[in-house]
């Protein structure tokens, strides 16, 4: 397999977000895989929140990495803009909000399990 190169994907988003295969993931919020593996294991992707977006709550089996590119999202631990990098631990829970939009880069070990679903 090839590497997979995204340049100037982390220092200017704007430049590489019109070539990106959005896909609807939830309501509001777009994803573009980068890649993903079988049998629930890691994966890859952006995903674009339109203002006012949210991911409802759900727990982490595996780490999550998040690095936002550009606008912002509120988690439980605040407020957080772009260049912010959230690492969630495995068991920890969350629910994402974004009031004013954000594109953001996600990388996860497995899947997360969403609460109340």
């Amino acid at each position: 397999m090839n590497p997979i190169v995204l340049k100037d994907a982390l220092t200017n988003i704007e430049a590489i977000s019109e070539s990106l295969d959005w896909k609807p993931f939830r309501p509001g919020v777009d994803i573009a895989r980068i890649y993903s593996t079988p049998e629930a294991g890691p994966e890859a992707a952006f995903l674009r929140y339109q203002p006012g977006a949210s991911i409802p709550q759900h727990i982490h089996s595996g780490y999550e990495h998040i690095f936002i590119l550009k606008g912002t999202q509120i988690d439980r631990s605040g407020e957080h803009g772009a260049g912010t990098v959230i690492i969630n631990p495995p068991g920890s829970s969350h629910s994402i909000t974004s009031p004013e939009g954000c594109i953001i880069l996600i990388i996860w070990d497995k899947p997360v399990v969403l609460v109340g679903y």
